[in-house]
C-alpha cells in the first residue's frame, strides 16, 4: 500500500512584544488609518534582542511534537524554512535540531521567502511518501524585524517575528497533503530583495551606510505578481485533485497585505468571507511562518469535520509562489 503523508500534529509561536500601529506612528512618519488602509495591520509581534529564529522555531515545533503525540526521538528529519537564518551557516535547522535535543534527525534549511513553509511541506511529503523518512519536523521561523529598516515606511509597517511548525509522517491521524503546486520567475528578483550580505555584495562599510543590510519591496509590481501567481496555482491544485472551488472549506493565504487577501478572495466566489482566514490584522506579515501559525490557529480555534479541504497558498521572493491541498481524515 502506497505511503501517504499527512499533517499530525501543529504548533506556533509569538514573542510577547506588541508593536502597534500608534508605535510605528512614533518612529516612522505614519498614521494607524494609512497603515490599516493600505495593509489591514493593526499591530505586529517583535522578537526580544536575545530571542532569534531558531529559538521561535525551537518553541513551534516543541508544540508541533506534542500536539501529534510524539516525543523528540520520533522526529527523523527537520526541515527550516527561514530567510532570517541565526547565521548564514551554520543552519538554522541544526540550532534548532540542538535545541531540542533530536539526536537521531538530520536537519537543513530552506529559502523560498514566504512561499518557504509550502516548498519545504513539498518536501516533506516527498520524503514521507517515498518511505525515507516517517516523520518529518517541518519549521518556519522568521526574526524580519532584523532585516527591516523602520526608518522606510514603505516596508516597516509591514512585517512581523514567529514560527510555524508541523509535523510530516506516515503514520497517525490528520490532514492528508493531496496536492502541491510550487512555482518560480527568477527574472523578477529584483522586486522583493535584501541587496547585501551574500557573495555579490559583501558586507562593507558603504553596504551598512546605504541600509542595504534591509528588506526593499517595489510594492506595486509584486502585488500584481502575487495575486495573479496565487491563483494560478490554487485552481491548478484544485484541478490536480478534481475538486471545485466550492469543495474548499477553508482557504489560508499568506499574510502579506489585506488588500492581496481581498483580491484572492474574490477568485474563490463560492467561498464564504468568514472562511478565509487572517491573522494578518494582529501578527503583520511573518514571511515563511504566516500559513504556519494561520493552521494551527484554525485548527485550535475551529472544527475542521472528516473530509473537509483547506487550501494553502503563499506568494514571496524569488518571485515563489504555491498552493496545497490538505484535506481532514478520522480524528480532526
Amino acid at each position: 500500500m502506497a505511503l501517504k503523508a499527512r499533517i499530525i500534529g501543529t504548533g506556533s509561536y509569538l514573542p510577547e512584544r506588541v508593536l502597534s500601529n500608534s508605535d510605528l506612528e512614533k518612529i516612522v512618519e505614519t498614521t494607524d488609518e494609512w497603515i490599516v488602509t493600505r495593509t489591514g495591520m493593526k499591530e505586529r509581534r517583535i522578537a526580544r534582542s536575545d530571542e532569534f529564529s531558531s529559538d521561535m522555531g525551537i518553541h513551534a515545533s516543541r508544540a508541533a511534537i506534542s500536539d501529534a503525540g510524539l516525543s523528540v526521538d520520533d522526529i527523523d528529519f527537520i526541515l527550516v524554512a527561514t530567510t532570517t537564518p541565526d547565521y548564514l551557516f551554520p543552519s538554522t535547522a541544526c540550532l534548532i535540531q540542538h535545541g531540542l535535543g533530536a539526536q537521531h534527525a538530520g536537519a537543513v534549511d530552506l529559502l523560498a521567502a514566504c512561499t518557504g513553509y509550502l516548498y519545504a511541506l513539498s518536501v516533506a511529503k516527498a520524503f514521507v511518501e517515498a518511505g525515507m523518512y516517517r516523520n518529518v519536523l517541518v519549521v518556519a521561523a522568521e526574526k524580519l524585524s532584523a532585516i527591516t529598516n523602520y526608518k522606510d515606511r514603505s516596508t516597516c509597517v509591514l512585517f512581523g517575528d514567529g514560527a510555524g511548525a508541523c509535523v510530516v509522517s506516515s503514520a497517525g491521524k490528520g490532514l492528508a497533503i493531496s496536492n502541491i503546486r510550487l512555482g518560480s520567475d527568477g527574472e523578477q528578483a529584483q522586486f522583493v530583495i535584501m541587496p547585501a550580505g551574500g557573495c555579490r555584495m559583501p558586507a562593507s562599510v558603504d553596504t551598512v551606510q546605504n541600509d542595504q543590510h534591509f528588506i526593499r519591496m517595489a510594492g506595486s509590481e509584486t502585488f500584481k505578481h502575487a495575486v495573479r501567481r496565487m491563483e494560478s496555482a490554487c485552481k491548478g491544485c484544485l484541478e490536480d485533485a478534481g475538486l471545485a472551488e466550492s469543495d474548499i472549506s477553508w482557504l489560508i493565504p499568506h499574510q502579506a497585505n489585506l488588500r492581496i487577501i481581498e483580491a484572492i478572495a474574490k477568485r474563490f466566489e463560492h467561498l464564504p468571507p468568514e472562511r478565509i482566514y487572517k491573522t494578518i490584522h494582529k501578527y503583520g506579515n511573518t514571511s515563511s511562518s504566516t500559513i504556519g501559525i494561520a493552521l494551527d490557529e484554525l485548527l485550535k480555534q475551529s472544527q475542521v469535520k472528516n473530509g473537509e479541504h483547506i487550501l494553502l497558498t503563499a506568494f514571496g521572493s524569488g518571485f515563489t509562489w504555491g498552493a496545497a491541498l490538505l484535506t481532514a481524515g478520522d480524528g480532526l
